[in-house]
């Protein structure tokens, strides 16, 4: 079919309404922006568009052949459902031509409403592969916002196989760690980044050191700024991107004044009518290249649309940094006293303890110490290895024999690598029988659904914030999930109030602040970004400028999560958390030694919180041997609207 001006669609951001007339005026096909409230650029008071201005945004754009999507793309709290409904249904009666979604509860609201009103996945989904997109497909949603680790490659794939239209980042800032599994700055400063606050700490300095000796190994480096992913800029590629069948080229930048988005757009729009006319004879316009570069805030990259990200993709030195939105600070500790009043509130009756392992010593550890509980499998760091069908079974049966269950994890993120892997996985689970399987993405969601007679249970990073989303993963045959790590005390209590499945909640353990697809220590050490198997068994950390050591560990997919600091520890709030049905210990960066400690610790608070007997050992008897120190993550805010 001959390419024309319908084929692809240039859209832009518009944060205010110069920035909109500008994005009309200089040649958009569509163009995004959000409300007040609901949406991922909440920074500036003075942006965005209140009803009023919505509607003549609506309005405005309509008349002159435009588009318009309303972004409603951060996670919804408990205390926020209401609003939303009502903002939902005035977004009905005016007419915008889709909206972005990233939380599971609108899906859900937008059919309880009976809204006619489109849907699109937004990147803060991490959609990247095929199940994941088919499940969408089944509820509306009609274009994908593909994840920002995805080559063109394999995004072209997915569109061929789903016929979906795909929506692709293709000019503008960029995050290094995969969207919606950033909870950095949410645990840090209560500004969640899924929920449009974010205070980028993936833009500070670090030191890589060695874990283990504290020895500063990068003196002689690139630079700090290990982190700091270059811009997109995809400019020079648009040959590519229409070829490889992405629909709507997304220019970011909601935040971004009027000149810079005309400027942006008027490039893009001359680039792509010149290919969209003549394919063959396009070249690429050197004088408006100079233009667009000499212009820039960051250096450009590619990032992973024309392969895997390499340390050529890092800002090293920081020079060209436009602001710092924060610095680094010290975590929250945990407070250790043994005389905390909250945790004297009585449970209604015993709840299940469940531990995270990383491997059959440890599985026997945590059982044998008194969990009911075990989770094997799913992302191994190294140097553990990945666990065999042989060793799940046998861990499996020695559960069963103990009376114990045990749950087999997923891949957090499952690519087509993962995905193929996955289904011959899922058969060979059917014949061992674990407990049920835990899934931390849509697509082994779907997967899993489809493939297997097993109970399925939701993993913390499908990012549960409120009981409408629990709504949708009821109806999809789940039977337990596992709340976001992001939630606030008071905002998980709401969530519980209304909770139509059980749900669990990590209490304790080492947990990561972002996950990546990229070998930082390998990056940073190496001349070749591609070798970067010498590094993977080694202990390595980054050290912030707050003196706190975020380890990093690296799975067996080669991803890095890095780590907070402080392990997690709510054992402050036990008896704040009536109403949870399982409260889980993140167990598999530890010693068997170190689990079974834990395990029999928690074992007794749980037993004696329900009896009103709060009898158990000293705090300081797992504060004094933590591998980190510990504190209370998102518990430290209050509010539950952050």
């Amino acid at each position: 079919m001959s390419l024309n001006r319908s084929s692809v669609e240039l859209l832009a951001p518009a944060g205010n309404w110069e920035a909109l007339e500008a994005a009309v005026k200089a040649g958009a096909d569509a163009v995004y922006l959000g409300g007040k409230h609901f949406n991922m650029r909440l920074h500036r008071q003075n942006m965005n568009f209140d009803d009023e201005a919505m509607e003549r945004a609506v309005s405005f754009a309509h008349e002159h052949g435009v588009k318009l999507y309303v972004t409603i793309n951060n996670l919804i709290y408990e205390n926020e459902l209401r609003d939303l409904e009502k903002f939902l249904l005035y977004l009905g009666t005016i007419g915008p031509d889709a909206i972005l979604v990233q939380d599971l509860a609108v899906i859900r609201l937008v059919h309880n409403l009976g809204l006619k009103i489109p849907m699109h996945a937004s990147v803060m989904m991490n959609i990247h592969n095929e199940p994941a997109m088919n499940l969408l497909k089944e509820y509306g949603i009609t274009r994908i916002v593909v994840s920002r680790e995805l080559s063109l490659d394999e995004l072209s794939l997915l569109k061929e196989r789903t016929g979906l239209e795909i929506e692709y980042f293709m000019h503008g800032d960029m995050c290094i760690s995969e969207s919606g599994q950033c909870i950095h700055s949410g645990v840090i400063f209560g500004k969640s980044s899924n929920r449009g606050l974010c205070l980028k700490p993936c833009r500070w300095p670090y030191r890589l050191i060695d874990e283990d000796t504290g020895a500063i190994l990068d003196e002689n480096g690139k630079g700090a700024y290990k982190l700091a992913i270059k811009d997109m800029c995809m400019y020079r590629h648009i040959p590519e991107l229409i070829q490889a069948g992405v629909f709507s080229f997304k220019i970011e930048g909601r935040m971004r004044p009027a000149d810079f988005v005309f400027r942006i757009v008027s490039l893009y729009r001359k680039a792509i009518d010149a290919y969209l006319a003549d394919p063959m004879g396009y070249r690429i316009d050197e004088e408006d290249w100079k233009v667009l570069y000499d212009g820039r805030v960051r250096d450009f990259s590619t990032c992973s649309a024309l392969g895997k990200v390499t340390a050529d993709d890092i800002g090293w030195d920081g020079s060209r940094e436009p602001l710092f939105f924060s610095n680094a600070i010290e975590e929250s500790e945990a407070i250790v006293s043994d005389n905390i009043g909250i945790v004297e509130r009585k449970l209604k009756e015993p709840r299940h303890l469940a531990v995270r392992v990383a491997d059959k010593e440890c599985a026997v550890a945590a059982l044998k110490s008194g969990a009911e509980v075990i989770y094997i499998g799913g992302d191994v760091y190294r140097p553990h290895r990945p666990w065999t069908l042989d060793a799940i079974k046998e861990t499996v049966d020695y559960a069963h024999r103990h009376n114990k269950q045990a749950i087999v994890e997923t891949p957090r993120t499952a690519m087509r690598r993962e995905c193929g892997e996955l289904k011959q996985f899922l058969q060979s689970l059917e014949k061992i029988r674990p407990d049920g399987i835990c899934v931390g993405n849509l697509g082994t969601l779907e997967m899993a659904h489809k493939m297997t007679s097993l109970p399925i249970h939701t993993d913390f990073s499908m990012n549960i914030c409120n009981h409408v989303a629990l709504e949708f993963l009821k109806a999809h045959d789940v039977k337990m999930a596992t709340a976001s790590l992001e939630l606030p005390l008071a905002a998980l209590q709401e969530m519980l109030k209304n909770a139509v499945l059980p749900l669990e909640v990590v209490i304790h353990g080492a947990y990561a602040a972002m996950l990546c697809d990229h070998n930082i220590p390998a990056f940073s050490l190496s001349p070749n970004p591609f070798a970067d198997t010498a590094f993977s068994d080694h202990r390595y950390a980054l050290l912030d400028e707050a003196g706190e050591r975020h380890s990093i560990r690296i799975d067996q997919y080669g991803r890095n999560h890095i780590l907070f600091a402080k392990d997690l520890c709510l054992y402050p709030y036990i008896g704040a958390l009536d109403g949870v049905v399982s409260y889980r210990v993140e167990g598999q960066d530890y010693t068997p030694e170190w689990v079974g400690r834990i395990t029999a610790f928690y074992r007794g608070v749980l037993d004696a919180a329900a009896s009103g007997k709060f009898q158990t050992p000293t705090f300081g008897e797992i504060a004094s041997g933590s591998p980190r120190k510990l504190g209370i993550g998102a518990f430290r805010f209050h509010g539950s609207a952050i």
